[in-house]
């Protein structure tokens, strides 16, 4: 036996960035759907710190009504193969970490488990008063109660809006400088910082995978490419990396 290709290639700190296009097909919406929930409302009203002090009951309505989206939603095969994919990786030494641009639980609920929500979490509430962060899964309101000091009217939901910093971005940089495998998937090459994330991996020599429906915008980057669905792609690709020679 040769031993499966991840274990040929002898990656031992792996990098893994998910975007929307990874939970499209579990019915969770992308910036770019055409009927999708962002079509209705502009980015600056619902997604930036202005557009809460602004308006916080129509921000609270638009993620009430994504919180409530997600409940529906379940991991796809995709998911799974990444977290069939992370588990075989660390059982052989690998170092792996999941950053996600998503919001949603769906790596969670699919088994992954270095996760890192860059961009926060829907199922999350920050509270504007104490900074303590709780775990929501319901309706959020300006009667709403902060656990922590009991203040109400101060949570907001702990996602990151533009203009603002995302979570962990410090640790992000340090292991994507020391990553010898990048894997980007689902994600549009557009936002950044999480756009610059290929070119610092590949600055520093790391392999360069891009998992994604068409090619991105940095597409030319990557070492490799491969396209289509999310749960076609991943799972072709995971099931190559983790497949024996006999």
């Amino acid at each position: 036996m040769l031993g499966s290709a991840l274990e040929r290639m002898m990656y031992r700190r792996i990098v893994i960035l998910t975007g929307a296009g990874i939970s499209a097909e579990s019915g969770m919406g992308t910036f770019r759907d055409k009927d999708g929930i962002w079509t209705t409302h502009r980015l600056e009203d619902v997604a930036t710190p202005q557009g809460f002090a602004r308006n916080p009951t129509l921000v609270h309505t638009f993620y009430n009504l994504r919180r409530a989206g997600l409940k529906s939603a379940a991991p796809n095969r995709a998911h799974f193969a990444l977290a069939e994919f992370e588990q075989r990786a660390r059982s052989l030494g690998s170092d792996v970490m999941l950053v996600t641009q998503n919001v949603d639980d769906l790596h969670e609920r699919a088994g992954s488990q270095s996760i890192v929500h860059m961009h926060g979490e829907l199922t999350s509430a920050v509270c504007a008063s104490c900074g303590g962060r709780v775990r929501w899964e319901e309706d959020m309101s300006l009667e709403s109660l902060c656990p922590s000091c009991g203040r109400q009217g101060a949570l907001r939901p702990d996602v990151v809006w533009f203009g603002e910093v995302p979570h962990s971005i410090d640790e992000i940089h340090d292991r994507i400088s020391t990553c010898d495998l990048f894997v980007s998937i689902g994600t549009s090459g557009e936002v950044y910082p999480a756009a610059g994330f290929v070119r610092l991996a590949a600055g520093q020599g790391a392999h360069t995978v891009e998992l994604n429906l068409e090619p991105s915008a940095n597409a030319g980057v990557f070492s490799e490419g491969l396209y289509g669905p999310a749960t076609q792609v991943v799972d072709r690709w995971v099931n190559a990396v983790l497949s024996s020679d006999g």
